[in-house]
C-alpha cells in the first residue's frame, strides 16, 4: 500500500474501499470484509449511502485492529450547518459503532457549509475526528474556505476519470496542500470504457486489466482513489495495482481521452444546487 500524509500530517492511504450504491446490507458487510482481507485499509462511506451500520459491522467482522483501518463518512445536506453537523456525526459514529471517524468530508458544499466547517473543525479540536475535508468542491468555494478558516481542508473528494482528470484542480489543491481523492475512477462504466482502444492496449502492454490502468493512473497523479466491487475477485484485481508503473508516454496517451467535462452532471449548475436542495432527508 501506498499512502500520503495530509496536511496535519496524518496518514492516507491511497488506494480504498468505496461502498456507494451498495444498498444491500449483508452485501455491503460482506464486501468489507473481503477488501479489508485483500489488504485495503481505507473505507469511504456516507450518511446518505444507508449503509454505516453494514460498514461498521464488516470493520468489526474482519478482525482487522481498528487502528490499522481508515474510516471516511460524510455529512449529508440536511445537516450542513454549524448547529445540526455535529448531531449528524454522532449519528454516523453511532451507525458504525466507532469510537472515532478518521476523515470526515462535507458531501456538498451547499447550504451553510461554513457553519458545518466551524462546527467540524470543534470535532477535529476534540479528537472526534482525526481530519476533515470536503466533496464536490469546486476550486473557487475550496480557496474561500481554505482562506478563511483556521483549520483548511485536508481532502477534497471529487469526480476524476480518464474522461474527466481535473488537472487544473488537481494543481491548486497541490499548490494548497489540500489532497485530492477521485470518486467514479471507472465513470460507472459510461462511454464503454472497459472497451476503450487506447486503454486496453495500455493494459495489454503490462498485462494488466482496464481497470487496473485506470487506478493506477490516478494514484500515479497523487490522487487517492476509490474503486467499488461486491464481487472478491474484483476487490482483489483492483487492490493489484502497485506492482508496475505505466511510462510517462502512456501516461500522456491515457492524458488525451480528457474531455474536460463531468461524465454524469455539472454541480455548479443552478438546476443541480435545487435537486440536491430536494434531497434533504433525516440521515
Amino acid at each position: 500500500m501506498e499512502y500520503v500524509t495530509l496536511n496535519n500530517g496524518i496518514r492516507m492511504p491511497m488506494l480504498g474501499f468505496g461502498v456507494y450504491q451498495i444498498t444491500d446490507p449483508k452485501e455491503c458487510e460482506q464486501a468489507v470484509v473481503d477488501a479489508l482481507h485483500t489488504g485495503y485499509r481505507l473505507i469511504d462511506t456516507a450518511a446518505s449511502y444507508g449503509n454505516e451500520e453494514a460498514v461498521g459491522r464488516g470493520i468489526r467482522r474482519s478482525g482487522v485492529p481498528r487502528e490499522e483501518i481508515f474510516v471516511t463518512t460524510k455529512l449529508w445536506v440536511s445537516n450542513t450547518n454549524y448547529s445540526e453537523a455535529k448531531m449528524g456525526f454522532r449519528r454516523s459514529l453511532d451507525r458504525l459503532g466507532l469510537d472515532y471517524i478518521d476523515l470526515y468530508l462535507i458531501h456538498q458544499c451547499v447550504n451553510d457549509y461554513y457553519g458545518a466547517w466551524r462546527a467540524m473543525t470543534e470535532l477535529y479540536k476534540v479528537g472526534a475526528v482525526r481530519a476533515i475535508g470536503v466533496c464536490n468542491c469546486f476550486p473557487e468555494r475550496l480557496a474561500d474556505l481554505i482562506c478563511f478558516n483556521e483549520i483548511p481542508p485536508a481532502v477534497n473528494q471529487i469526480e476524476c476519470n480518464v474522461f474527466y482528470q481535473r488537472e487544473k484542480d488537481l494543481q491548486y489543491m497541490n499548490k494548497r496542500g489540500v489532497h485530492m481523492e477521485g470518486w467514479a475512477p471507472f465513470a460507472e462504466g459510461h462511454n464503454d470504457i472497459f472497451n476503450n482502444e487506447t486503454l486496453k492496449a495500455i493494459a495489454g502492454k503490462y498485462h494488466k486489466s482496464v481497470a487496473q490502468i485506470l487506478l493506477r493512473h490516478q494514484i500515479q497523479r497523487g490522487i487517492i482513489v476509490i474503486p467499488k466491487s461486491t464481487k472478491k475477485e474484483r476487490i482483489e484485481e483492483n487492490f493489484n495495482v502497485f506492482d508496475f508503473e505505466i511510462s510517462k508516454e502512456d501516461m500522456s496517451l491515457i492524458s488525451e481521452l480528457d474531455t474536460g467535462e463531468s461524465t454524469f452532471f455539472d454541480l455548479r449548475t443552478p438546476e443541480m444546487v435545487e435537486a440536491i436542495a430536494t434531497l434533504k432527508r433525516n440521515v
